[in-house]
């Protein structure tokens, strides 16, 4: 595959994605007892900003204004903590999720393109209780789970670029979820185009546990080769964090979508237990 997130780091999706992974990391760091992430397809950490870029329309948009969105602060301080000065760098899961773990903490990024492993272990040098694997991320869930910590999240980020990846995603899950039940799944997805997405929805809804979906657009649905928008599914969603997400999602679509964009939110829920 020829996917790289350094071409993407900071676009719309990253903003919502990462906005929301910050969200859910707080709610498990708001109990002392240990967690554990899992990131299946975690790239190599942290990106340069260099114009032109897709970064432009997401977190370039938002830097200057930041001050006026203080619901996102949390996500706005990871992304400070790699930017003495201007907006040159934007970290990527596995950074934010390294800087949010405590010292009773763990997690595992699990990257199967060499070169991004590498630049990967390069970036969380020095890092405790975190372990970096080149693998198939996905193939790899049997061997993580469940954690010891039997407490925690799984992050499914993937490129999304061959044909059958909404279906290999929607595989896993089960497996995943007869290993770890009660674990915290956040599963990101593009929307180009509909049907693939509501074949995963419906694989999720006929799984046990609650589960959410979140999409954030911000063009019509009407190019199926470009991104409209993309979305979330969360399996065993933190307790409230859908309040949140009605707060701040439709007045930050609005705004990253600009003159001409099309913002619209969707929450859906697919399986209330």
């Amino acid at each position: 595959m020829n996917y790289r997130h350094r071409f993407h780091a900071g676009n719309v999706a990253d903003v919502f994605k990462h906005w929301v992974l910050v969200q859910v990391l707080e709610t498990l760091r708001a109990k002392d007892t240990p967690f554990c992430v899992i990131d299946t397809h975690a790239g190599s950490g942290l990106y340069r900003l260099k114009p032109p870029g897709e970064f432009e329309h997401g977190i370039g948009r938002l830097w200057p204004v930041r001050a006026e969105w203080p619901a996102l602060a949390s996500y706005f301080e990871r992304i400070q903590a790699y930017n003495n000065g201007g907006l040159r760098a934007y970290p990527g899961s596995p950074l934010i999720i390294a800087d949010l773990l405590r010292v009773q903490d763990r997690a595992v990024f699990v990257e199967r393109q060499p070169e991004e492993c590498t630049a990967l272990r390069d970036n969380l040098r020095g890092r405790p209780r975190i372990a970096v694997h080149e693998a198939d991320g996905l193939a790899m869930l049997g061997a993580l789970l469940p954690p010891p910590e039997n407490r925690g999240l799984v992050l499914i980020d993937p490129p999304y670029e061959a044909a059958n990846e909404f279906v290999n995603v929607a595989a896993a899950l089960p497996p995943a979820l007869r290993r770890w039940r009660n674990g915290q799944y956040l599963i990101w997805y593009p929307i180009k185009a509909r049907r693939p997405v509501e074949q995963l929805h419906a694989a999720v809804a006929a799984l046990e546990p609650e589960a959410m979906a979140i999409e954030l657009l911000t063009l019509p649905e009407d190019v199926p080769q470009r991104l409209n928008g993309s979305g979330l599914i969360l399996i065993n969603p933190p307790w409230r964090l859908r309040e949140s997400l009605e707060q701040i999602l439709p007045g930050l679509a609005e705004f990253l979508a600009g003159p001409g964009g099309t913002p619209r939110v969707r929450l859906i829920s697919l399986h209330d237990s």
